[in-house]
């Protein structure tokens, strides 16, 4: 990529074992109980994240249990790494393993996906027309990308005419980054923002307007670039003190910030976005566009009967109790991962968090006793501010921060050490937890 994006590898090698070796020390393994007799069907919707480490670690606890995991993706996504590949350090490929490596022989996979979820009889039905029933179900099924909730957009027009859209997954990451690279080539306006809708790491379209401002600052063409963040409410981030702090670092380096700006439309001929905001739609030109859409739980969730009745209603997040993880009207069904209908956690390092809530809860019932876990909001997001510096925010459901490293790296800085963690160590101790070890 050039020299403004090169390292010294010493210096990274030492700094990333460090980094890795903290990281771990941090998110170790707890020591495994006894393992639990029972003749339980299990049943886990999704094997991303949640769903692959779930079944790892009941197949390490249960002894006996009929554990089905339902998922039709032959490809498994590291999707903390769609900005690296979108800022061009990473290519596709970073992302991209197969779904069965990670599953535990114990663990039945179907290669389909859910059509109807029954918690009246317990079952589920495949597209397949198969019919799985279960005594406990898991739904970890991530979330859906409206992108047809933008008007004019499609996902073919990635890469091209300026626009960028690194959230629809790996290989759209890397187009995203010919667009991206061709504009702080040449300059010109650069619109950003995310949906109005809950989100999956609610910090990527912070990041990518930094890095773009970054890259352009390092090419030289930041003089005849105009950086536009457009957020969909009067703040930049749901935690107050961080949107005190990316205000201030949006001011310093001169990345203008549009409230209540929410992306409606565009129009790729004429290179014009429309906005929704309090006043009536606006439009604005652009050179280069990041386009994230509307995000919502999977049809299959939204017609179950699993969504909440009174909140999230246009978005069908499932009614889980936000400290054990655990449906309020279907005691057996539990919630892991994006699709969770809680105030806080739609990131993979909240799925860390999720992961000894719900077995611990599970694996008690199946006891006849009362888990004792509960989540607490846990959510993390190593904010990139530029290459070689992010911050390694960390907070509650109160807005708490609860950094990992207290006295050791202040997550309002923007420090090296953090952005190691994210772009070296981060992915080991994801695919540890992807085992059932972290």
């Amino acid at each position: 990529m050039g020299d403004p994006f090169e390292f010294s590898a010493t210096r990274r090698g030492f700094l990333g074992l460090a980094a890795g070796g903290a990281a771990f020390a941090a998110l170790a393994p707890e020591g495994r109980a006894q393992r639990v007799a029972t003749q339980a069907r299990i049943v886990i919707v999704g094997a991303g994240a949640g769903g692959t480490a779930i079944a790892n670690r009941l197949a390490a606890r249960l002894d006996g249990a009929e554990i089905t995991i339902l998922d039709g993706h032959r490809v498994h996504w590291y999707q903390p790494g769609f900005t690296l590949i979108a800022s061009g350090l990473k290519p596709a490929s970073y992302s991209i393993s197969e779904t069965g490596a990670w599953l535990p022989g114990a663990v039945r996979w179907i290669q389909d996906f859910a059509a109807e979820i029954d918690p009246e009889a317990n079952s589920v039905t495949t597209t397949g027309g198969e019919r799985l029933d279960y005594d406990y179900l898991i739904v970890a099924t991530g979330l859906s990308l409206d992108w047809g909730a933008v008007e004019g957009f499609s996902l073919d027009m990635v890469g091209e005419n300026g626009i960028s859209a690194h959230y629809a997954g790996p290989d759209y990451a890397e187009r995203s980054w010919r667009a991206l690279d061709r504009f702080t080539d040449q300059g010109g306006i650069g619109l950003f923002g995310r949906p109005a809708t809950e989100m999956k790491c609610a910090g990527a379209p912070l990041k990518i307007t930094m890095i773009a401002e970054d890259i352009a600052t390092r090419k030289g063409t930041r003089s005849g670039t105009q950086f536009v963040y457009n957020a969909h409410n009067p703040s930049l981030f749901g935690v107050p003190i961080v949107h005190h702090r990316l205000r201030q670092i949006f001011d310093e380096r001169g990345i203008e910030t549009r409230y209540d700006h929410v992306l409606r439309a565009i129009d790729a001929e004429r290179k014009v976005a429309t906005y929704a905001t309090p006043d009536g739609d606006v439009e604005t030109d652009y050179d280069f566009i990041n386009v994230i859409p509307p995000q919502r739980a999977p049809q299959v969730v939204r017609q179950s009967g699993l969504s909440w009745a009174d909140r999230w209603t246009d978005q069908g997040w499932l009614d889980v109790d936000m400290a054990t993880l655990r449906h309020n009207r279907y005691a057996n069904v539990f919630g892991i991962g994006d699709i969770n209908g809680v105030p806080k956690g739609k990131t993979a390092a909240s799925v860390k968090w999720h992961l000894p809530v719900v077995e611990d809860h599970l694996i008690s019932e199946i006891q006849g006793r009362e888990g004792t876990r509960q989540f607490n909001g846990y959510t993390s997001c190593p904010m990139i501010t530029r290459i070689g510096r992010a911050m390694l925010i960390e907070f509650d459901y109160n807005d708490n921060l609860v950094p990992s490293f207290p006295g050791v790296v202040a997550p309002l800085e923007e420090l090296w050490i953090s952005w190691l963690m994210k772009e070296v160590a981060l992915k080991a101790t994801y695919n540890a937890m992807l085992r059932g070890l972290a």
